[in-house]
């Protein structure tokens, strides 16, 4: 054999071993269970669920007291303290609120156990008994983990509220529980203060700031009005014993955020939380003391809980931040000053999807803008380093892959601080586009996790070392995963060459059900004959010959057209949001009408950076969008995506309104985890999307 041949054929014969290597590696194994019938998986190390990693350990409040005991004098929370605040006006008229912030500030595991202990003898001080529920409705910070904590010294349950919940669905929340105790931030005063003649049951309110004096007089006599600080203090200068829960006492009822309806209470104990805390660590390689967490999420979703939860078992450090400040170029950030990665360099951290894709997208427009060598230095070692991941023996391994993280990828992973090793992705489906960028431009593999606020999080998680895309891993070691056959959709478990059918989420991770919701807790939440819960998701799945699971649809996103065909608008969006021009999509389909629609929030900057490129002159962004061509070049993209994903023509959608203004929570469209409140969005664009099919 000649040596040109061997060049050849060695790197070849080496490719097509390791991606059989790969294809043969058992992520999840079959097991035996009861209950409904069904194809059944688990995890391949663990032959029986998880239920706690730390021995002795059963409860989040002795997890906590031994972590803060073991790691005493170690960093646990830090805060960026606020230097200055400004207002900046835009071109149009508009005015931004713009913060400089400086370093983080740290607490160490020792003085927060104290703040916490006295916190909590504060509450009791204050009149809190044990049988009534304290809710906890602010953005994300380090006293919101305090309040959790020191409510748990108490067995005290704690309400989770988004602070972005409307009016009616807080007020909801609030008399449900029945709750007695707020804390708050001081926006979420103001809410709170608007709706005081509403709430039945509330007798005290705890503000983690200053206190204004509006919200001094508004209150009145319906509340007893304090600080974080004075509760603190009053608890310190009177300390009270704990009185700690056990594992079957209900921790959190966390309310979800609403995407139709009303939200709904989910009872957690803590034995469902810490189970899945303990399935995750077992999972991430390396998780230790010198880790350091970004945490910016919404304590109130299940997902940062649980994180918050891990953080403190291995003797890690929170920094605290805000979508809003994350980096850089954040849209609070002052220009010229630093975005909280920047500052804290995390090295583990979660995300959403559309976090990741924001990243992914401001990273395009960067190389896109510069142009010239530098983008075809970058477009170079993203396509070797593709190749490399995807297996090919000829892709950029080693000193090279080394070589293009040095001259390309250095700048995009300092976006984050520059020391990201691992990002734990949930809430909503990743597109394998983006898995696949930040994979390549951070360096860090990307844990894809299924699981529901129903299953705290719980349910299937990417190995470590699998680089595939669209799949969300085996089984978590605390849960079973089992598919169910759902005929009228077509998917049955005996389907080839993949089992198919409803997914059903087995473990101790699994709730006890829907607060003063019997009837719906009877509907989704079953117990079998060896006492093991079940949770019924409506998300249908299928098994890879490996164990890992793929999200393929949902029940109730599934639309039958006219002529009989079955969309399903969540996977359409998922395939039409990698457009470049699409910041938010929904798409709309009519059992009465044979084709879709869709309603699109265009990216500003890429709709933007096109029309100037092309010389369409526009007087703003609104005006731009209502352009004929600019519909054009959006419905273009939308297209090139649909026919990249394969998608059939039915599932493409006609017609587009094409949107300027940004959907938020704030603005009652999505929910707090930025998933699509598809109702709403239906309601209040009825009148374009009823143009949409009559035009």
């Amino acid at each position: 054999m000649g040596p040109y041949v061997a060049g050849v054929l060695v790197p070849l014969v080496v490719t097509i071993l390791l991606q059989n290597r790969r294809r043969r590696k058992k992520r999840g194994l079959p097991v035996d269970v009861s209950g409904e019938s069904g194809y059944a998986i688990r995890n391949r190390r663990f032959s029986a669920p998880v239920e706690t990693a730390w021995e002795g350990i059963t409860t989040l409040a002795e997890l906590f007291e031994y972590s803060c005991k073991k790691y005493y004098h170690k960093k646990l929370l830090g805060s960026r303290k606020l230097l200055s605040r400004e207002m900046e006006i835009s071109a149009n008229g508009r005015s931004f609120e713009k913060l400089h912030l400086g370093e983080y500030e740290w607490l160490s595991y020792g003085q927060t156990f104290e703040i916490v202990c006295s916190f909590s003898s504060g509450l009791a001080q204050l009149g809190h008994k044990r049988e009534e529920r304290v809710a906890i409705f602010a953005d994300t910070c380090e006293e919101w983990l305090i309040a959790l904590q020191s409510c748990f010294r108490r067995n005290v349950t704690v309400v989770t509220i988004y602070a972005s919940l409307g009016e009616e669905a807080l007020c909801y929340s609030l008399n449900q529980t029945e709750v007695t105790t707020v804390i708050c931030g001081q926006k979420e005063l103001k809410k709170l203060v608007d709706i005081s003649g509403q709430l039945d049951t509330v007798k005290r309110v705890i503000c983690m700031d200053e206190i204004p004096s509006s919200a001094l007089v508004a209150a009145g006599s319906n509340w007893t009005l304090t600080t974080f600080s004075d509760v603190e203090k009053l608890g310190r200068e009177n300390p009270v014993d704990p009185d700690l829960p056990l594992a079957a006492d209900i921790a959190v009822i966390m309310y979800t955020s609403g995407s139709t309806g009303l939200p709904k209470g989910v009872m957690m104990t803590h034995r469902n939380v810490l189970a899945t805390a303990s399935a995750v660590l077992t999972i991430v390689p390396g998780l230790g003391s010198k880790d350091v967490y970004l945490a910016y999420l919404p304590l109130a979703h299940i997902l940062e809980l649980a994180a918050e939860t891990i953080v403190p078992g291995i003797g890690g450090s929170i920094g605290y931040g805000s979508p809003l400040t994350l980096t850089d170029t954040s849209n609070k950030i002052k220009k010229g000053t630093k975005g909280d990665a920047s500052v804290l360099r995390p090295t583990v951290m979660a995300a959403v999807p559309a976090i990741l894709d924001r990243v992914r997208d401001g990273v395009r427009k960067k190389v896109d803008a510069s142009g010239g060598l530098s983008k075809k230095l970058f477009d170079l070692a993203y396509s070797r380093r593709q190749s490399a991941i995807n297996g090919n023996w000829l892709g950029a391994w080693g000193l090279e892959k080394h070589f293009w993280n040095l001259l390309v990828f250095k700048k995009v992973q300092a976006i984050l601080g520059g020391r990201i090793r691992f990002i734990l992705s949930g809430g909503a489906p990743l597109s394998g586009d983006t898995q696949r960028f930040i994979n390549i431009c951070l360096g860090a593999p990307i844990g894809q996790g299924y699981g529901l606020t129903e299953t705290c999080a719980g349910g299937t998680f990417s190995d470590y070392d699998d680089t595939s895309v669209g799949r969300v891993g085996p089984p978590l070691p605390c849960s079973y995963i089992k598919l169910i056959d759902w005929a009228e959709g077509g998917y049955l478990t005996s389907d080839s060459p993949m089992p198919r059918g409803e997914i059903v989420i087995g473990g101790p991770n699994v709730t006890v059900g829907y607060f003063k919701n019997e009837e719906k807790s009877k509907e989704v939440y079953k117990v079998d004959e060896r006492g093991m819960s079940w949770f019924y998701t409506g998300d249908i799945g299928q098994f890879h010959a490996d164990g890992c699971l793929e999200i393929i649809d949902r029940k109730k996103d599934i639309v039958k057209l006219q002529h009989g065909e079955y969309v399903s608008l969540g996977k359409v969006e998922a395939a039409l949001s990698i457009s470049p021009y699409v910041d938010n999509i929904m798409l709309h389909a009519n059992p009465f009408h044979s084709y879709c629609v869709a309603i699109v929030v265009a990216a500003q900057a890429a709709v933007e950076g096109w029309a100037k490129k092309h010389g369409i002159d526009f007087g703003d962004f609104p005006e731009l969008c209502q352009n004929e061509e600019t519909v054009k070049e959006v419905y273009a993209s939308l297209v090139k995506a649909a026919k990249a994903a394969r998608l059939e023509k039915f599932e493409i959608p006609a017609k587009i309104k094409l949107l300027a203004e940004a959907w938020t929570p704030e603005s009652g469209l999505v929910t707090a985890a930025l998933k699509l409140k598809r109702d709403v969005i239906r309601k209040a664009f009825s009148d374009e999307l009823a143009q949409l099919y009559s035009s």
